[in-house]
């Protein structure tokens, strides 16, 4: 009863319903053996379902109280559930449910499991997809339960929206996670999850708690899609001052506060569908404002239509400043004969590779064939049969292309004497030659025009040895022997 007033505080013309979900009457899903499909508990117990709905929307509480109380407990043999199918059939069965057109519905999904998604029939052999439609007998229970695959998220998604549905996902703490993660790959959606006690105790404060969150939150929703050709974007202040922000969604709206929206309609491009009804309003509610869309494609000026234009060369049509090719013939001008090639096939020509832009976005594709764009310094060049070369794209040496030698697509050319990228590198080593005449001094390597000195040497040419002996003491043995006649 608790429920009940606290649904009745919401509205006073308040209906609620009562359904509950097993899982698919299958192996893995549900154990095997005869008893176990009669009683799977290890207490009696009912027999395993898929979905069925106790009870249509109603304002008849007792009713309600009543249906809860006594409905019988079953199970599963694995973890997850088939929630995803109950929630399925509730979308979708309006009259076996009882949704009202202009109502704020609610549905709350209760359960200390995880989910079964779409491919995880086919454990079962149940390959078919789900079709997204009410399968509820006179009964109440899911028809075709052992026939299709569960929901996937992105259908579950698309009903949801379409019914302008709120979901509370009651659970238990160990699956709080998943459950927020569903959730939050339900975008423009009213959803929240809150955290069901052991014993379920906290029922009533949760779904209060988490509708009062849910009423609070406006979330501007759309029938617009990639196919309709259309973009849609939504600016608002919401309940502040300052400037709009690129948002669909205002948080902490109270009775009575009032909430704009500025709304931008773009036509991307044009599809055969030129009338198109836009529908716009608050997720979770019926309201909305329906906008008749026209999209307008053609111009003004293709009425008319100047025939064998000179312009096109007297092959083609001019139509709002462009000419319209006789077949056989294309380019801005119909100037290019292309027998049975067609435009696209004569610029595929003009690519290096399939991946590449026509004459590599350096130059126009002319009947098949590119014409480099020029430079404004006409120093500067483009080249080559797809423009892929140019004479100023080559490493520089001290900020000089080349270090003045030629520059030929992409890469250096040196003239006699000189080598390496830039054509820094002199060849030879006539600048690394020492005043005795030996190449860096003997104690190095003639690199670049440059000495690599050995280890201890330094200076330009190597000549400087700060730890080496002297000329002193190296020919010291030598005039002790020849003046004296001692020494080693």
């Amino acid at each position: 009863i608790p429920l009940l007033c606290c649904t009745a505080k919401a509205d006073v013309r308040y209906r609620l319903g009562f359904g509950s979900f097993i899982d698919k009457k299958l192996m893995p899903f549900v154990d095997p053996r005869p008893e176990k499909q009669l009683s799977p508990c290890a207490e009696p117990c009912a027999e395993p379902y898929g979905f069925k709905n106790q009870m249509r929307l109603t304002q008849n509480t007792h009713r309600f109280s009543k249906e809860v109380q006594e409905a019988q407990i079953s199970g599963n043999l694995d973890a997850p559930e088939g929630g995803f199918d109950a929630v399925m059939q509730t979308l979708t069965c309006n009259k076996s449910i009882g949704w009202r057109e202009r109502a704020r519905k609610m549905i709350v999904f209760s359960t200390d499991a995880g989910f079964h998604y779409a491919g995880d029939g086919r454990l079962a052999g149940v390959v078919t997809p789900n079709d997204g439609q009410c399968h509820l007998d006179d009964n109440g229970y899911y028809t075709k339960s052992l026939e299709q695959d569960y929901p996937s998220i992105a259908l579950l998604h698309q009903k949801i929206k379409e019914k302008r549905v709120n979901m509370i996902f009651a659970v238990t703490e160990n699956h709080k996670h998943l459950y927020k993660q569903l959730s939050e790959a339900l975008p423009d959606i009213s959803s929240s999850v809150g955290v069901l006690a052991d014993d379920s105790s906290n029922i009533v404060q949760l779904i209060e708690e988490e509708y009062n969150k849910i009423s609070e939150k406006i979330i501007m929703v759309d029938n617009v899609n990639a196919s309709s050709g259309l973009k849609i974007s939504y600016r608002s202040r919401c309940l502040g001052s300052g400037p709009l922000i690129d948002t669909n969604v205002c948080d902490n709206i109270k009775v009575g506060d009032e909430v704009t929206f500025e709304v931008t309609l773009e036509a991307v491009h044009c599809v055969d569908k030129r009338n198109f009804e836009l529908l716009i309003g608050p997720s979770g509610l019926e309201d909305t404002l329906k906008v008749n869309v026209k999209v307008l494609c053609d111009c003004d000026c293709e009425s008319t239509v100047e025939t064998r234009s000179s312009h096109c060369g007297g092959k083609g049509s001019l139509v709002c400043g462009i000419c319209d090719c006789i077949d056989g013939y294309t380019g801005k001008n119909c100037q290019c004969d292309a027998g049975d090639l067609s435009s696209i096939a004569l610029e595929a020509k003009c690519k290096k590779t399939n991946d590449s832009l026509p004459c590599e976005g350096r130059g126009q594709c002319i009947c098949g064939q590119c014409q480099c764009y020029t430079r404004s310094n006409p120093d500067e060049i483009i080249s080559g049969p797809f423009c892929e070369c140019d004479n100023f794209n080559c490493p520089r040496h001290n900020r000089i292309l080349c270090n003045g030698h030629r520059c030929d697509c992409g890469v250096c050319t040196c003239g006699p004497g000189w080598t390496g990228r830039a054509c820094e590198c002199p060849i030879g080593v006539d600048q690394c030659l020492s005043e005795n005449g030996k190449v860096c001094n003997g104690h190095g390597t003639c690199v670049c025009g440059k000495c690599q000195c050995d280890e201890s040497y330094s200076g330009p040419k190597c000549e400087i040895c700060p730890t080496c002996p002297t000329k002193c003491v190296e020919y010291k043995p030598c005039v002790m022997c020849q003046q004296w006649g001692t020494g080693p």
